[in-house]
């Protein structure tokens, strides 16, 4: 079996230490996250680390538990990867849920980092 590129290795190490994180332990996300990265949680934009820490310590659960059922990686001409995952989410008693998320990662200081974030549940109003 052939060996992934380099830029899936990239992508799916980090997708697997970020949720690893968020599902123990979030205010540990914040060594992903810079100054100038940008994270749009359900429509809501928010910028700069100290934004984002704040927008992901408040969220209204206690626990939550994702798992992961799909993850691309596709490097960028600028040598950054684009992530896209998907994957069911389990917040507290609440019930399971579809999600997607968008990451691009970019080696600043030999270290990967998040400049940007796009979440969404995969929730439908189908009666609208």
């Amino acid at each position: 079996m052939a060996e992934k590129p380099i830029w899936e290795q990239i992508g799916s190490g980090f997708v697997q230490h970020y949720y690893q994180q968020f599902d123990t332990d979030r205010v540990k996300l914040a060594d992903l996250y810079t100054d100038a990265s940008c994270l749009t949680w359900e429509g809501e934009g928010f910028q700069g680390k100290n934004a984002i820490m704040t927008k992901l310590s408040s969220l209204p659960f206690q626990t939550i538990q994702h798992s992961i059922t799909a993850q691309d990686h596709h490097p960028t001409p600028d040598s950054c990867v684009m992530s896209m995952v998907m994957g069911q989410l389990k917040a507290d008693q609440d019930q399971v849920m579809g999600f997607q998320q968008v990451f691009l990662l970019k080696n600043v200081d030999n270290k990967w980092v998040c400049t940007n974030d796009m979440f969404r549940l995969a929730l439908h109003n189908f009666g609208a």
